[in-house]
């Protein structure tokens, strides 16, 4: 039972959730998670902050009221017997701590640059590790607007003081991955969170190069005219700057923080087998490598990462992307890199009329983690996201709390 306390879990016995998880680790039945692996098993759940996704609710919320959101998620996570929050720090090219390199994010206050008058990510930070949680700082390299005026940015934005670093496409504004200096500055931007914070983990999603929008080129022919002249094809070229993201920001972690572990969301198709051997059974619309730029199986095979978490937002028996194929393939992918491997879920389909009927079943989540039990090399799971961790809007989360996670037990570390 001692085990299952990392750090500050005394300091929380009075809460709610402490209380939630003394029960919960009471009888001795922590240390053995659902499918028999043993050991410690990644119980995650994503808190978006990007246009208010998950939280704060509405932006221009007070200190308090968003803080008090904040906790209430941290509480439902111990509820449901998670163990790891990855919360949404950097959502569009601004910060939800007080960073010297960009603004405040618009999120918190509803204008950008502007002061809440407290630091959520330190907060959050605290209170998680209060309750037993490993707190996963996400962030997003690349994406700088949800629109391309670069005018309604924060003055002092570096998108605005360095208007050629930004790239419009597909109603969405972009920093050029091309640019070596946007490259060290994305880093510079993240890391100061790892310098400053006792984070668990720096964790991004599956954001690289931007997904294809029909008729449009993303434009980077003025990066690609001086830096990718040794290249084979401007394909090759992306794919080795986000390739360089990757390792160096690895390097860098390590020689900030060597504690801090580094994990990777990504779509979860790398390549279909019509289109690579080495690839999937699969006949995906996007593919990751091809259309993102982003050799994600290579990072895995390389050991650049700590853990990978491929987005499986598909049902069991769906024509064009199976979970059932996807999720051995991924575990293949995996055995042997010493990357752990957790996968993504997509709770937010669950009980919503516009997806297929599979989605409406209560069970069709707890099938992926039963099915999951039988791969060894699969060590958790991780699920989009926590509003419908709270709504549950058909008891799909319920339903895999009550089959798979009968009491709460630590999240993987090396």
């Amino acid at each position: 039972m001692t085990q299952i306390t990392r750090r500050g879990f005394v300091s929380a016995v009075g809460s709610l959730a402490a209380l939630a998880m003394a029960a919960d680790t009471s009888s001795g039945a922590a240390a053995a998670p659902a499918g028999g692996r043993g050991g410690p098993e990644f119980r995650g759940m994503w808190l978006a902050t990007v246009a208010n996704r998950d939280w704060p609710s509405r932006a221009g919320l007070s200190a308090g009221a968003q803080r008090a959101e904040l906790l209430d998620h941290l509480d439902t996570a111990v509820a449901r017997r998670l163990n790891t929050v990855v919360l949404q720090v950097r959502p569009t090219a601004d910060a939800l701590w007080p960073s010297p390199y960009e603004p405040w994010a618009a999120c918190l206050t509803g204008v950008q640059g502007r002061d809440p008058g407290w630091d959520p990510l330190g907060t959050a930070v605290a209170e998680a590790h209060a309750r037993g949680l490993e707190l996963h700082a996400w962030f997003n390299p690349y994406r700088v607007a949800t629109h391309t005026d670069p005018t309604r940015l924060s003055r002092n934005h570096p998108a605005r003081l360095n208007p050629h670093w930004a790239v419009p496409y597909g109603g969405k504004l972009y920093y050029n991955p091309g640019l070596p200096e946007v490259r060290a500055f994305v880093q510079d931007a993240m890391l100061d969170a790892v310098a400053r914070y006792d984070i668990d983990a720096v964790h991004w999603d599956d954001y690289f190069y931007p997904y294809p929008v029909g008729g449009e080129e993303f434009d980077d022919d003025a990066a690609y005219e001086r830096y990718g002249a040794d290249f084979r094809s401007r394909a090759a070229w992306r794919r080795n700057n986000i390739d360089l993201l990757v390792r160096e920001t690895a390097a860098r972690i390590r020689s900030t923080r060597a504690e801090v572990r580094f994990g990777i969301s990504p779509f979860g198709v790398w390549r279909n087998a019509k289109t690579d051997p080495l690839g999937s059974d699969t006949a995906a619309g996007v593919e990751t490598y091809d259309d993102l730029y982003a050799d994600t199986r290579k990072w895995v095979r390389e050991g650049w990462i700590d853990y990978v978490v491929p987005q499986l937002y598909w049902h069991i028996g769906m024509a064009a992307a199976d979970y059932a194929t996807l999720l051995p393939w991924w575990a293949e992918v995996a055995r042997g890199s010493g990357v752990d491997l957790y996968i993504g879920e997509a709770l937010y389909k669950a009980g919503d009329p516009a997806q297929a009927d599979a989605w409406q079943d209560p069970a069709e989540l707890s099938r992926h983690l039963t099915l999951a039990a039988d791969y060894a090399d699969v060590r958790g799971h991780c699920f989009f996201s926590a509003k419908e961790v709270t709504k549950d809007r058909i008891g799909a989360m319920a339903r895999v709390v009550a089959d798979h996670y009968p009491t709460r037990v630590l999240a993987p570390r090396h």
